[in-house]
This record gives C-alpha cells, sequence and structure tokens, in this order.
C-alpha cells in the first residue's frame, strides 16, 4: 500500500490553471496504474484520470482536452495539469492507485469561482 499527500489545490477564477501534485511513499510505485479522483460536495468520488505503468492516459470525457496526467517513477509523483477550469470542476481531488486502492490521502480542495 501507498501513503498518498495530494497538494496544490487553491481558488482560481474560471479558465485558469491549476497543477496537481501527488507523493505516493511505498515499494514499487512504477509498477501501479494511478488515478486522480475527486469528490464535489454531495456527490460521489469519481475517476477524473488515470495513467498505466507505461504513461499512456485516459481522461473522462469532461475533462478530455484540458487536463493533462503524468507520472515521474524516480519521484514517486503522479501530477495533474489542470486548464481552462470550470465552477463544474470544484471538488476535493485525490490520488490513488487504479485498482487495489491505498488509504485515501487528505486530498486538495479545488475552487474555481469568480
Amino acid at each position: 500500500q501507498f501513503q498518498l499527500v495530494e497538494s496544490g489545490g487553491g481558488l482560481v477564477q474560471p479558465g485558469g490553471s491549476l497543477t496537481l501534485s501527488c507523493t505516493a511513499s511505498g515499494t514499487s510505485f512504477s509498477g501501479w496504474p494511478m488515478a486522480w479522483y475527486r469528490q464535489a460536495q454531495d456527490d460521489e468520488r469519481e475517476l477524473v484520470a488515470t495513467i498505466t505503468v507505461g504513461s499512456t492516459p485516459y481522461y473522462k470525457n469532461a475533462v478530455k482536452g484540458r487536463f493533462t496526467i503524468s507520472r515521474d517513477n524516480a519521484k514517486n509523483t503522479v501530477t495533474l495539469q489542470m486548464n481552462s477550469l470550470q465552477p463544474a470542476d470544484t471538488a476535493v481531488y485525490y490520488c490513488n492507485r487504479v485498482s487495489n486502492l491505498s488509504p485515501w490521502g487528505q486530498g486538495t480542495q479545488v475552487t474555481v469561482s469568480s
């Protein structure tokens, strides 16, 4: 299992950008597909983007073309670059494995508002 620490959230105006970072402590990080999830208030947690061991990305349709997921196996980090942010992107963002989930970290709040 990993210990996961997310950072980089904040308040941004519509159309703005943020870069989220997740650091995973534990062994074999490079052997696991990773993902970013988000949970808006009063909503279920949902998958936003995934990245395979070989760094192939997948995106939820709503964020395709605006978000970019990447990973640095040497640093055990997963990054989510978010551009053209919309109020609907407001949520707490979490990273985790795609399967065999580790305990959730505290997440990082992203608020998109004018």
